[in-house]
């Protein structure tokens, strides 16, 4: 699930945020972006540079070296025993349903609140996606509303790591277990997440039988383009997954199945590797942005904050609040980039009118989608940031 891909941020209502106003000069004095790529690169640009270089000097720039060295190492820093590089996190989906055979006649469940990528990814099999609402604390797939949406044709489930926390994949494995499912995580959006739970603690990537990453820039582990990749511990998936990504071939020009041209570029497996070096420590960052936020924001009645979690990797830290647009808004006239993410969901979107959902289909879905407003996170925001944001959203509502 793609989420960097189209910060929204909706027109406000221009009497409430002018009231807002009265009475402040509307002077910016720190600018804080939605995200800052410049900044992490400034960090890192020589050892980019470096891998960049010896990609360009070895001309191997389609699964060259450097993409098996960050398969590998992608595969490690996950616990899986294969790791798959493909171009996206959307073809990371695809690609994974199309190696569990799904196709048309089949139905794969996952929840309304998700990027359309997931959805998309789906339909691109010919399979037909079914939607489950969500829980309105966690924003991720409610189990309790799973196993009512399974049918005979059912196959798989997709519960979606939304914003960095890792869905409830306990009561979702006892679910699939009894049912045959298969689970295709997305990840999309969890790099680095752990889950606690009845084996003990295991990221992202390893919790089902098929994971899904995107590297869509902004993510917590960005290329400088598209790709994605694709983990499971399963060989015949993976020895499925080789050569639906490069055309159906295991040699070259002798094709085993139809396949497609989805493979992750080497330049972008060299900037990748940099950076996976230094994930952990940009998680850990983001986690103390999540709680520092938390903090400064507790006081502010009419607002609510995501809850802080251990495992959560914060790709977005996503509040809560009724006077969203106003508040948006608000922000944006004191140099302070927040986002929407998403403000139409999945079963209202005319793509998928034909699915046959209609408005109140999923009505926690429907609520979060008008009150959601991501503020601003990244590794390397700065506590006055921090606090620009706290004290613009406090004086907001006139504290």
């Amino acid at each position: 699930m793609e989420a960097g891909e189209g910060v929204v941020t909706k027109k406000p209502h221009q009497n409430k945020a002018e009231r807002r106003q009265s009475g402040s000069s509307g002077e910016i004095e720190i600018k804080v972006p939605f995200v800052d790529l410049k900044a992490q690169y400034s960090a890192i640009s020589h050892e980019i540079g470096g891998s960049v270089s010896e990609v360009l000097g070895d001309c191997d720039f389609i699964l060259g070296r450097k993409v098996k060295t960050f398969e590998r190492d992608f595969a490690s820093y996950c616990g899986s025993l294969y790791a798959l590089g493909v171009a996206s996190g959307t073809e990371a989906l695809h690609l994974a349903l199309r190696a569990l055979g799904i196709g048309p006649g089949d139905e794969v469940i996952t929840q309304a609140n998700t990027f359309i990528a997931t959805v998309l990814a789906i339909s691109y099999t010919g399979a037909t996606p079914v939607l489950v609402d969500v829980d309105e604390e966690t924003f991720n797939l409610d189990p309790s509303l799973l196993e009512m949406a399974i049918t005979s044709r059912t196959k798989a489930v997709i519960p979606v790591h939304l914003y960095g926390r890792t869905g409830p994949l306990d009561e979702i494995k006892d679910i699939a277990e009894r049912h045959g499912l298969a689970i295709v995580e997305d990840a999309c959006q969890a790099h680095g997440a752990i889950y606690q739970g009845k084996i003990g603690a295991a990221r992202a990537g390893t919790l089902g039988d098929i994971a899904a990453f995107s590297f869509y820039p902004g993510k917590n582990l960005g290329a400088y383009g598209d790709g994605g990749a694709i983990t499971t511990d399963n060989i015949e998936l993976y020895e499925k997954l080789k050569m639906l990504r490069d055309y159906g071939q295991v040699v070259k020009y002798h094709h085993q199945v139809e396949g497609f041209n989805s493979r992750l570029d080497t330049i972008q497996a060299a900037v990748l590797s940099v950076k996976l070096k230094y994930l952990d420590r940009w998680n850990r960052l983001r986690a103390e942005h999540a709680a520092r936020y938390t903090e400064l924001l507790s006081g502010i009645t009419e607002l609510k904050c995501p809850q802080l979690c251990e495992g959560h990797v914060y790709h977005l830290y996503v509040v809560r609040v009724e006077e969203r647009d106003g508040l948006a808004e608000y922000l944006s006239a004191r140099g302070i980039s927040a986002g929407i993410h998403y403000p139409v969901p999945n079963h209202l979107q005319p793509a998928f009118r034909r699915l046959g959902y209609a408005k109140g289909s999923f009505p926690v879905t429907e609520k979060l989608s008008g009150e959601i407003l991501s503020l601003p996170i990244f590794p390397e925001l700065q506590y006055r940031q921090i606090r620009h944001v706290a004290n613009t959203i406090n004086a907001f509502y006139g504290r």
